[in-house]
């Protein structure tokens, strides 16, 4: 082979496995932030994997929400009206956050139980995040 087109040819390979390279790091590091949804049915079920990074959502159950009184230390349970789901909190609460609205919680699952690491409620009296209105809504309970 002429040491021009041998070169060449290097070169392309070269080329080739650092695309290749670059494609499988960005594939790696988007796959270990995305954070798939789920409803707290799911959750009990089984469907989502435990300590990897999820959200779920649903209404804040009615008498569930317990402060701890020497910290910023919430927890609660979620519900899509057919299971409920406890989930600890650290850090201070959105102002709309109240028991029975809509909300979603961004954190890892494990032990039956979402730590959470951000917390997101309803922004007026008529939103709700579209997957918390989907879950419920697959319960059956009709959703304003």
């Amino acid at each position: 082979m002429h040491p021009k087109r041998k070169r060449t040819l290097l070169l392309i390979l070269a080329l080739v496995a650092g695309l290749g390279l670059a494609t499988g790091l960005v594939t790696y590091a988007l796959r270990q932030n995305i954070s798939a949804f789920y409803s707290p049915s799911q959750l009990v079920n089984g469907e989502a994997p435990e300590g990897r990074k999820i959200q779920v959502g649903g209404l804040v159950v009615q008498g569930s929400l317990k402060r701890s009184p020497d910290s910023l230390a919430v927890e609660f349970l979620i519900s899509d009206l057919k299971q409920q789901v406890p989930v600890s909190y650290t850090g201070i609460l959105p102002d709309l956050f109240k028991e029975g609205q809509g909300i979603m919680a961004t954190g890892t699952f494990s032990n039956g139980k979402v730590q959470a690491e951000e917390i997101l409620a309803k922004h007026d009296e008529n939103y709700m995040p579209p997957q918390v209105k989907d879950a419920i809504k697959e319960a059956g309970h009709p959703v304003k």
